[in-house]
């Protein structure tokens, strides 16, 4: 059977399999002064920030239109493919799923398996990376992708710290925001993604401890172990931090494998420039 692998913009992928032709990305739309973008094809990370700090408007995400979504599906179909594995951002933080759980099955050139993340960026990543691999050796049905994917989401992981946490409350995408606000004005808090949503996790008093807990959890409070993941430093227009993080991960065990990578314009909406977070997803 002939799978191929379909995922949105928000996900971080490494460059060899972004590559492959069997991977299609999905751009996500940002809507900034009443101009719609499109993630990694008319706006970028260069130059992002200076467009969000000068918006005029709060930004917007959007999702992509459905008739674009039946028309990739068919241009699969067409290619010779016999089935979809599509893995999307976090149903909590998009309603992308959802829309393409309801078109699935009026999809008639190819069978669609829309997969829900849960989370997004570079854990997601993973997931389209180890969905590309099963799909190449040719063995492995669609349903035993998802399978393996599903296996994989109950080990992975996202905490972030946040600079503002007005862009997340404002955005809507913090789900515990409104009876918290009050008390962060002095407080730096630790972000999680329980079953999708971005919820607080705790409260802590400076960025430099709330990234050093976030280290902490991710070392030893986890499912996964830390020899047997990749760990993602994941950062908007942070690099400073985010290198300072991955030498800390990197002192408590030099053999671990971390990665750094940046949120998109899409999460960099929601999350405000100078956040950073650690992903966790097991290797295989």
């Amino acid at each position: 059977m002939k799978i191929a692998v379909v995922t949105d913009s928000t996900a971080f992928i490494k460059e060899d399999y972004r590559n492959r032709e069997d991977l299609f990305i999905v751009p996500v739309p940002l809507i900034m002064d009443d101009e719609v973008y499109l993630e990694g094809v008319d706006i970028h990370l260069d130059g992002f920030y200076d467009k969000l700090n000068q918006a005029k408007t709060f930004p917007k995400t959007s999702q992509p239109a459905l008739g674009e979504l039946f028309e990739l599906y068919d241009k699969i179909g067409s290619l010779g493919y016999d089935a979809v594995v599509s893995i999307h951002m976090s149903s909590g933080i998009s309603g992308l799923f959802q829309s393409l759980t309801s078109i699935a099955k009026e999809v008639e050139s190819v069978s669609v398996y829309p997969f829900d993340s849960l989370l997004t960026s570079g854990p997601m990543g993973k997931m389209v990376e180890i969905a590309l691999d099963m799909a190449k050796e040719g063995s492995a049905s669609p349903e035993a992708i998802i399978s393996k994917l599903e296996d994989v989401r109950e080990h992975v992981q996202g905490l972030i710290v946040v600079d503002d946490l007005n862009h997340l409350v404002r955005g809507g995408r913090l789900k515990n925001g409104a009876a918290i606000i009050g008390t962060l004005l002095k407080i730096k808090p630790i972000l999680m993604f329980k079953e999708g949503d971005i919820v607080l996790s705790e409260k802590i008093r400076s960025q430099k401890k709330a990234l050093k807990r976030v280290e902490d959890i991710a070392l030893n409070e986890i499912s996964s172990k830390p020899m047997d993941s990749t760990f993602y430093v994941i950062h908007c227009n942070n690099m400073e931090t985010a290198e300072q993080v991955k030498a800390d991960l990197l002192k408590v065990n030099a053999a671990l494998e971390v990665i750094i990578c940046d949120f998109g314009p899409v999460i960099g909406t929601h999350l405000g420039e100078k956040s950073v977070a650690i992903g966790v997803a097991p290797k295989k």
